[in-house]
């Protein structure tokens, strides 16, 4: 379904993927806000964490939902159109699990975030070779090795 020519859509939560000229928008709010300019306005929260290879599409977020920040992840094979359900990237208890950042490359993801508390502000990061499905162990960008968790 095509909006109407003069209508703002403002929506409460947006993910917008750019791929082949088109844009594809899945909302999980969309208000209707009728407007007298002949344009599609779509008013979206700013660096949103969101990769694109082929007809994948991933996005990361970070959320407090469980007392501390963790780093979510969800994949979606059909450009945008359905999405797996959440992995908690992080898990972690005794850290807080912010600034996530995303890329991808073929079926490769790339998923970065800072872990941070009282005596500690560590990068780290987790890869998937499988488009998103299961990711390797985190890795410490700061330092040498694996996250033991």
């Amino acid at each position: 379904m095509k909006p109407a020519r003069n209508l703002i859509i403002s929506v409460l939560s947006i993910l917008t993927v750019i791929q082949g000229g088109a844009i594809i928008v899945t909302a999980v709010a969309v208000y209707p806000i009728p407007q007298t300019a002949n344009a599609l306005s779509i008013i979206c929260p700013e660096n949103v964490p969101i990769a694109t290879s082929g007809d994948n599409v991933y996005i990361t977020w970070w959320s407090n939902k469980t007392g501390n920040h963790e780093v979510l992840f969800r994949a979606s094979n059909d450009n945008g159109a359905s999405f797996s359900d959440k992995i908690n990237l992080s898990n972690n208890t005794t850290t807080e699990s912010i600034d996530a950042m995303i890329e991808a490359s073929g079926n490769n993801v790339f998923v970065t975030w800072w872990e941070r508390n009282e005596t500690a502000n560590d990068p780290v990061m987790r890869i998937s070779n499988d488009n998103g499905l299961t990711f390797g162990p985190i890795l410490s960008l700061a330092n040498n090795g694996t996250i033991e968790g």
